[in-house]
């Protein structure tokens, strides 16, 4: 069942949020993201690329093999998976995201917040059916976070700051420069120089100045 192809993005989300497997091709071999796609209904393309069941996050809140301790305190479950599946990857709306929660907004639990995205990210990638678009996906988090760390640690006005960053632009032309370094930084930064993907970042990017 393509509940994709109708355009119902809520519908959708809820088939995924009730275990509807991604991955299931039909009698043509597409899947439902690829069937939405070539029917146009790219909103419901972007939810299903955008979905991470909350049970693959909550892994990580339960010690796994020697460790006594969990990667991911629970109370940080439910404000990073939210981050997680946003489909505003805009970074200023990321940050605002962090900011809004208390839990999230202090320098220990980003470290665990973003350690556990460099994990999942090398999940994507290692698996047998990899996904470099989540895997990049949970990079270019990661990196936000660390970017919040460093501003959380060493300036006064904090995440506010890095938003003011964010949205600055240069003189002439009002272009956000700091927000176009900091996007290309975590491109650059992506660990797995063989994806695909990155490399069509890369080539589509790299002729651009800024």
């Amino acid at each position: 069942i393509f509940p994709s192809n109708s355009g119902n993005k809520e519908i959708t989300w809820m088939m995924l949020e009730a275990g509807a497997e991604t991955d299931v091709v039909n009698s043509v071999g597409r899947t439902a993201a690829q069937m939405a796609a070539f029917v146009g209904q790219h909103d419901c393309v972007t939810v299903i690329n955008n979905f991470f069941p909350r049970e693959r996050l909550d892994y990580y809140t339960k010690p796994q093999g020697l460790d006594k301790e969990p990667k991911l305190p629970v109370k940080l479950a439910g404000p990073l998976h939210k981050i997680i599946t946003t489909t505003n990857m805009h970074p200023v709306k990321i940050v605002l995201l962090v900011k809004e929660n208390p839990l999230l907004a202090e320098v220990e639990a980003l470290q665990k917040c973003y350690r556990v995205l460099d994990l999942i990210c090398e999940k994507c990638m290692k698996q047998k059916d990899m996904n470099e678009v989540l895997a990049m996906k949970m990079h270019y988090i990661s990196c936000i976070f660390q970017k919040c760390i460093t501003f959380l640690k060493e300036r006064e006005d904090k995440l506010d700051g890095f938003i003011k960053s964010l949205l600055k632009g240069r003189d002439k032309d009002g272009f956000p420069v700091y927000q176009e370094k900091l996007i290309r930084e975590s491109i650059r930064k992506f660990p797995y120089c063989e994806a695909t993907l990155l490399q069509q970042l890369v080539r589509s990017i790299a002729p651009v100045e800024i």
